[in-house]
């Protein structure tokens, strides 16, 4: 509990410089409303009294740490080391805003460049900008970029297999603007394949988004997807997960127009769902539309090695009528945890989380397609994240588990009706072994 402390000298002092004579005068007008109509609230609790209140009150969370968690669908229990939080947690990077004045803002905007050059080196293309909301917002985005372009073209082809957040975002963006939105694969696919992407390829298709992984985990590389949306002028976004980056092909060297993302597993807490930030990178021709801010080095007139905001495309800059969007930002401090983690673990550390990952789901698909009555949905490669078929409601076996504290995964019968008996798991690096058996051991008993 903090304590601000003021003099009665420093109180008259202030109340006199804003014209006032003393507190109540300060006050008049709230107190009038407070009289009209008082408010409910209990005799107020001296500072002891406040501190045993306010330990009964959060005594009742439940701390979560106890828990062994398997959840994922976009949000990741991984490894957190302390040193992000103690970088994040600096004055100078705490209370920070808007970099507007660069002679004032190098630390920011220094940070804010190595966030940008990270993520290029992850997603193999030339440009980033400082990061927007959230990865569904980066998606959005991307496809709003492919319709800005040149072509003119409004359609935009969805796998079906898109996380469900995702898609109830993309229509809110995207529909507005008329963008008729179509779907690859049917809804109670756990993948899509290739053929489905190209067997609806036409020339008035802006942009095809392919996911990498997608919800279910399935890690595609999509050779002959991209090669065919080259051939017809469609634009290729793909959603990338920032830790299978450091382990399979970047969508640069897939040959992917625009990488997008949620960064959260860079670093960043589960945290109830966020908040979070989205990654974009593009190829160079994308430059001029890539949404929200751009830091870029550059030299002083005595030669000195400085950092300005490049482009500076929201309406906070430039008029809001030739913004290319009103409603991003960067999350700077998110961006900033992500940064700090990226150059903590370097790529091999990032490449042997992305390692540690993979091995230990498939170790888990093994445990568990080896129970009774239970199946493996997925029949290709994996990434962090699998859906399995049980004998009996999913729902009913993530509440027994929760019981013994593990969260076992995601219920699909949230999103659809019909994937009642499905579970969706996700392993970090952060699970043993003896955790994996475990949970294989409580699926177990519920059958």
């Amino acid at each position: 509990m903090f304590y601000s402390p003021i003099t009665q000298a420093q109180r008259e002092h202030l109340l006199k410089e804003i014209g006032v004579p003393d507190i109540d005068a300060l006050f008049a007008d709230m107190r009038a409303v407070g009289k009209a109509s008082p408010l409910d609230l209990p005799e107020p609790l001296s500072e002891l009294e406040l501190k045993q209140f306010a330990v009964r009150l959060a005594g009742q969370n439940k701390h979560t740490g106890a828990y062994i968690s398997f959840m994922g669908g976009g949000s990741y229990d991984h490894f957190i080391p302390s040193v992000v939080g103690h970088v994040i947690s600096r004055s100078e990077f705490y209370t920070s805003y808007t970099p507007y004045q660069p002679e004032m803002s190098q630390g920011t905007l220094r940070s804010i460049f190595e966030f940008q050059t990270m993520i290029c080196e992850l997603t193999g293309l030339g440009v980033s900008n400082a990061s927007v909301y959230d990865g569904a917002s980066a998606l959005a985005e991307a496809c709003v970029m492919t319709i800005n372009d040149a072509t003119k073209r409004t359609k935009v082809l969805l796998p079906s297999t898109l996380p469900p957040s995702y898609r109830e975002v993309l229509d809110t963006y995207l529909l507005p603007k008329s963008v008729t939105i179509q779907t690859a694969g049917s809804q109670d696919a756990v993948c899509v394949s290739e053929e489905e992407f190209i067997s609806q390829f036409s020339v008035d298709f802006a942009a095809v988004v392919l996911s990498y992984p997608d919800f279910f985990g399935n890690m595609i590389s999509y050779d002959r997807v991209i090669s065919a949306a080259k051939e017809n002028g469609i634009a290729v976004i793909m959603l990338c997960d920032p830790i299978a980056l450091a382990l399979f092909k970047s969508p640069g060297e897939l040959g992917a127009d625009i990488a997008v993302g949620e960064g959260q597993p860079l670093g960043i807490p589960t945290a109830f769902g966020g908040p979070y930030l989205g990654f974009m990178a593009a190829s160079e021709k994308y430059l001029r539309l890539l949404p929200g801010r751009i830091v870029g080095q550059t030299y002083d007139k005595n030669g000195t090695l400085g950092y300005v905001l490049t482009f500076q495309t929201r309406e906070q800059h430039i008029k809001r009528e030739k913004s290319l969007s009103n409603i991003c930002t960067n999350q700077g401090l998110l961006a900033l945890a992500a940064t700090v983690y990226m150059a903590y673990m370097g790529p091999h550390g990032l490449r042997r989380v992305a390692e540690l990952c993979y091995k230990k789901t498939n170790y888990l698909k093994t445990r568990l397609a080896s129970l009774p009555g239970v199946t493996v949905l997925n029949t290709g490669v994996t990434f962090r994240e699998f859906v399995i078929s049980l004998p009996c409601d999913a729902a009913k076996v993530g509440k027994a588990l929760k019981a013994q504290q593990i969260f076992a995964g995601i219920d699909m019968g949230r999103f659809d009706k019909s994937r009642k008996n499905q579970l969706l798991i996700a392993v970090t690096e952060k699970r043993s072994t003896a955790e994996l058996d475990q949970l294989a051991e409580a699926i177990k008993g519920c059958l």
